[in-house]
């Protein structure tokens, strides 16, 4: 059964639309929610969550109507907003305790789960130290301890990277795999960095100016192109030898920047691709650096949808 699901879901600030028909399906795992800045992605989140009403349609989290159970949803969710939310004059701790007891738990439970959560988001030696002091980084463990602490049965993560750098992007990352994959909490989270959320999601819903795109598995993004790329040690021409060999082999190759792209979409089996490709090296005296099948990006996707779209 879906944790999410939507039917006609559309939403209209007067003349402008920020979701346009909307009929997405959330299940376990890992869901990521892409698009650009302006897509829709907060919208959804904020409609799923009963904070704002839908123009037309209709939408169910976790069995409940947003319409009419926003309450109960809210009880049952864990949201991390995408913008800056924590009081500076107050410490993680008391924070993350507040929110558990407006979540329903007894003062003593919350204060444990408090202490857990804080732990789990690497905030343990950092948790009586007051908010504004934080790092942007520690402002995101905290708005996600926060998300964490009433054990949600549903986790929505609005831009959890949103201003980190690299090492602290990587950080927050792994925390969000943890959440779906090692807890098993169905995690709904957003990025506009499509990049990112291939290397976490089970599932990628991909939004244009509010209307869907795409909605299936990451690997259906990301699986083989029928590309091989190919590098050789040596100047450029020793590349180009090898690309004049293998186009003479038979093989539809192009440079592309310090490579050799190789079609292997009308050589079947692939392995004699690989093959050609050894043996012709070989033949030329020409060291290989590597031999590597080209994966899908939802990056890519994104982009030849969107290019679709306007051109129709």
């Amino acid at each position: 059964m879906p944790v999410i699901e939507t039917w006609g879901l559309t939403k209209r600030y007067g003349p402008v639309t920020a979701l346009t028909s909307l009929d997405v399906q959330v299940s376990e795992g890992i869901t990521g929610l892409v698009g650009a800045n302006g897509a829709g992605k907060s919208t959804l989140i904020k409609i799923l969550l009963g904070l704002l009403a839908p123009t037309e349609g209709r939408a169910d989290v976790l069995g409940h109507d947003i319409r009419t159970d926003g309450a109960a949803i809210r009880a049952q969710v864990g949201y991390m907003p995408e913008h800056e939310c924590l009081p500076p004059d107050v410490r993680a701790i008391d924070f993350v305790v507040h929110m558990g007891r407006m979540s329903g738990l007894p003062p003593t439970a919350a204060r444990e789960r408090a202490a857990d959560v804080l732990r789990h988001v690497g905030l343990a030696e950092e948790r009586y130290r007051l908010m504004g002091g934080y790092s942007t980084g520690m402002k995101q463990r905290a708005k996600l301890a926060q998300a964490l602490v009433h054990d949600p049965r549903l986790v929505l993560l609005d831009e959890p990277t949103n201003g980190l750098d690299p090492a602290s992007r990587e950080d927050m990352l792994h925390l969000v795999s943890r959440i779906g994959h090692d807890f098993g909490i169905p995690v709904l989270v957003t990025s506009h960095l499509l990049g990112e959320l291939e290397r976490v999601s089970d599932h990628v819903i991909v939004l244009d100016s509010g209307a869907l795109l795409r909605s299936q598995a990451t690997g259906e993004f990301t699986g083989t192109t029928g590309v091989l790329l190919v590098e050789v040690l040596g100047d450029a021409q020793a590349q180009h030898r090898m690309g004049e060999a293998l186009a003479a082999a038979g093989l539809a190759c192009r440079p592309r920047g310090g490579l050799i792209e190789v079609d292997t979409r009308h050589h079947r089996p692939e392995q004699r691709v690989h093959d050609t490709v050894r043996d012709t090296a070989v033949s030329l005296d020409v060291g290989l650096v590597r031999v590597q099948a080209e994966h899908g990006r939802i990056e890519d996707v994104f982009r030849q949808e969107v290019s679709h779209v306007q051109q129709s």
